[in-house]
């Protein structure tokens, strides 16, 4: 009977180490382009950390392809050690030159970009401009005889509030009346007092 080799000698941990260093390395060059692609672009926060969350995804299936096919699916604490160093020295050593190759390139291929599309955006300005001024006369007809029609609540049926035993509203007449008299007078008092 063969029993599976559960343990790695010395020379293959080595070896797993300095290629999950090499693993985070790689993993850097891919945080490097969505590092340029954050500068390039216009981001809001949420889809920062939707971009954060779908590369921790990536590192994530990496790691575990990197033990299924390296360690003979074994997952050891100092993989993920040795990909966070190759990340942070991929980072700090060759990352910043990779950064501003990525960031050159990526605003020579925006300027190429933007000048083969600035006539199309001249063409779409003008459709906009004239699919604006027919959807807003279209808009004015339909919206101007809706503002006229005034819908009476007393012709529709069955609402509760439309019950009218009051139609006039003498009481806020003779309220409101009364106030503007209170107040003319008092306007009168005072100006004899003055003088």
């Amino acid at each position: 009977m063969t029993i599976p080799e559960t343990y790695f000698t010395v020379s293959e941990e080595l070896r797993l180490f300095g290629l999950s260093c090499l693993m985070g390395a790689a993993v850097g060059a891919a945080y490097d382009v969505l590092r340029v692609l954050r500068l390039t672009l216009p981001h809001n926060s949420c889809l920062v950390a939707a971009e954060d969350i779908g590369f921790l995804g990536l590192y994530a299936v990496v790691l575990t392809a990197f033990s299924n096919a390296a360690a003979r699916g074994e997952m050891r604490l100092y993989f993920a050690v040795g990909s966070v160093l190759g990340f942070a020295l991929y980072f700090f050593t060759v990352g910043r030159a990779v950064n501003a190759t990525l960031r050159k390139l990526f605003s020579v291929v925006g300027a190429a970009l933007k000048l083969i599309f600035r006539p199309l955006g001249a063409f779409f300005a003008l459709l906009r401009a004239k699919a604006n001024v027919k959807f807003v006369g279209n808009l004015q007809i339909i919206v101007k005889p809706l503002k006229k029609i005034k819908i009476v609540l007393l012709n529709r049926r069955l609402l509760l509030y439309n019950k009218m035993a009051n139609k006039k509203r003498k009481n806020v007449k003779s309220v409101a009346q009364k106030n503007e008299t209170r107040k003319t007078e008092e306007k009168r008092s005072v100006q004899r007092r003055s003088r």
